[in-house]
């Protein structure tokens, strides 16, 4: 008998890669206001309030971390996972850092996601070709 269900046996009948994807996107919206919002939000109260908070966004976080990393772990390696997991963090960190903070664009932005676009080709071009 196992702990935890298994997500097939729940009928997710989505492809398992855009499953994870989608869970990566929602936990990284949660982990990115955690990590950042409390600079704009919070910057007026101590540091202890800004961190409790924090974790309490957090906390959805990983609850739609975990279950991605569980269903992508049965068709790609842990690598794999974790490439898929910074190229979102990108997509996520990107708009909120120019929409919700603020700041300005830069090119830079451009150079990270062209060498996560390198690291994305060295992790999957076994399954590419």
């Amino acid at each position: 008998m196992t702990i935890a269900p298994d997500w097939r046996e729940e009928g997710w009948s989505m492809n398992p890669v855009l499953s994870t994807v989608l869970l990566l996107i929602c936990s990284n919206v949660f982990m990115t206001f955690a990590w950042y919002a409390h600079l704009k939000e919070m910057n007026h109260r101590i540091w202890i309030i800004a961190a409790l908070a924090s974790w309490g966004i957090a906390l959805f976080e990983y609850l739609f971390q975990v279950p991605a990393n569980r269903i992508g772990y049965t068709v790609l390696s842990v690598g794999e996972l974790k490439i898929i997991q910074e190229v979102v963090t990108l997509s996520v960190f990107v708009p909120f850092s120019l929409f919700y903070l603020r700041e300005p664009l830069k090119l830079d932005y451009l150079w990270a996601g062209l060498c996560l676009v390198g690291a994305v080709y060295f992790m999957f071009r076994g399954r590419i070709g």
